[in-house]
């Protein structure tokens, strides 16, 4: 069974309403991953690369179609219900974190993410020390600054983080939007040693 199929896909884009305006971004694509597959989709600036991962994720609703993740239909899932089976970075490190919070709150909301929903208090002790054991492992000093907030960390940094908290619960599929496209070189290879 595919871990991710998309069956007929169509997906079209008009502003204006007017007709001359629809823009095609997706005919009929038929796509079908399977389990532990690494994909790379390459194309040009506006060839649909991130609207195929926007229809994936929910940020975009098929117009025609169905997307199968793990056999299940979540077509008509919203993107925050996508959530649970997904892992995403974006190519700007602003994209993935919340800037004005803690990178421990950030990493609370990430871990609750896949979680069933309570009124419960969201910190506990002994995530603070795994976040703290989590961070460490990515090698950028960050372990001593779980307080910090996001939004004044490096790109590298939040983009490290970013990826540390699309996998803290094993997603089904992880989505990688050129996520080192607007790092430098040295970084870029930091995160890319950390993707891996």
């Amino acid at each position: 069974m595919a871990m991710l199929k998309i069956e007929n896909g169509v997906k079209i884009f008009n502003l204006s309403g007017h007709q001359d305006d629809a823009r095609i971004a997706m005919n009929h694509m038929n796509l079908e991953i399977n389990e532990g597959d690494w994909v790379t989709i390459i194309g040009g600036n506006g060839s649909g690369k991130s609207t195929l991962m926007n229809v994936i994720s929910g940020v975009h609703m098929l117009d025609q179609g169905n997307v199968y993740i793990d056999g299940e239909n979540v077509t008509k899932l919203s993107e925050h219900k996508r959530a649970k089976y997904l892992g995403r970075v974006f190519q700007d490190p602003n994209m993935g974190t919340a800037g004005m919070i803690s990178i421990e709150e950030n990493m609370s909301l990430a871990n609750r993410r896949m979680k069933k929903k309570t009124l419960k208090w969201g910190f506990k002790k002994e995530d603070r020390e795994w976040y703290r054991e989590l961070i460490a492992s990515l090698n950028l000093g960050l372990e001593d600054r779980l307080l910090q907030k996001v939004g004044l960390l490096s790109g590298g940094q939040r983009q490290a983080i970013t990826l540390l908290m699309a996998t803290l619960e094993t997603p089904k599929i992880l989505l990688l939007d050129e996520h080192t496209a607007a790092l430098d070189p040295k970084t870029a290879k930091i995160v890319l040693d950390i993707t891996e």
